[in-house]
């Protein structure tokens, strides 16, 4: 057996695999310069970069965030501003009832203070038709008519009818 020295085992390694690695990395390289090239000329032909995009994207969210910040604020001053509203217009009704609850108290007094005059007014009826009814009716004719009592005098001296005034119940 022969034995090869190293240097030879070497050369022969490179001489089998030879000039194909430098054109598989040339073709490699040339392929990558190209795509590169090429995505270049894309950007340059239509004007888009993504750092551009990502700008304008990012200040398109910022003025659409803008815009909606801008509209609840409005929407939460109109509620401020109609719940103020409705604040008056139900403090105007709380000062329209207690109003109307002095009306009404006024009126159920005068109400009272009329059914105990209508009250002492019957009473007073029925104390004349008494003292009418008890008069004889022949001293009635022999005396003049000068001398008939006034209302005033009988309800003085008529005596008081021993009926109890009843209340108006509603």
């Amino acid at each position: 057996m022969t034995e090869i020295p190293p240097s030879d085992f070497r050369s022969r390694a490179l001489s089998t695999i030879g000039a194909q690695p430098i054109a598989i990395t040339a073709a490699a390289l040339v392929l990558i310069v190209s795509g590169i090239g090429a995505i270049f000329l894309w950007r340059v032909a239509t004007g888009m970069t993504p750092e551009t995009d990502r700008v304008a994207a990012g200040r398109q969210i910022q003025v659409r965030v803008a815009q909606t910040s801008e509209q609840i604020m409005e929407k939460a001053k109109g509620l401020e501003m109609s719940q103020q509203e409705s604040i008056d217009q139900l403090q105007a009704v709380q000062d329209q009832l207690r109003t109307l609850e002095q009306l009404i108290t006024a009126q159920r007094n005068e109400t009272k203070k009329l059914s105990d005059q209508v009250a002492e007014i019957g009473s007073s009826l029925d104390t004349l038709r008494q003292s009418y009814a008890s008069a004889q009716p022949g001293d009635t004719a022999e005396r003049p008519a000068a001398t008939k009592p006034s209302a005033r005098s009988a309800r003085v001296k008529a005596p008081k009818s021993p009926r109890k005034r009843t209340k108006a119940r509603r």
